[in-house]
């Protein structure tokens, strides 16, 4: 494994430490790309959200609900709630 220096250590605890809000970012980016997306890349990009919703420990019944709708409209209530911090 690489030796990191020590700046290159603090940039990926930084990273890790505000994972949560980056990944509450890219939901909400992808939630506008799904609302322009067609076909395969929208296959693409539902994938992407489900990763990002688990990595946010999203009930997994709420996970199901909102692939199974595949409305961005759906997703966009849980970045909502998300971002009003009434989940977590």
């Amino acid at each position: 494994m690489a030796e990191y220096s020590n700046y290159q250590k603090d940039v990926i605890k930084r990273y890790y430490d505000n994972r949560d809000s980056i990944d509450q970012q890219k939901l909400a980016e992808l939630c506008t790309n799904l609302y322009l997306a067609e076909g395969k890349k929208k296959a693409k990009l539902w994938d992407k959200a489900r990763d990002i919703m688990e990595r946010l420990e999203i009930p997994a019944s709420r996970i199901d609900h909102i692939l199974t709708s595949e409305d961005p409209a759906v997703l966009a209530e849980l970045v909502k709630d998300l971002e009003s911090g009434s989940i977590r």
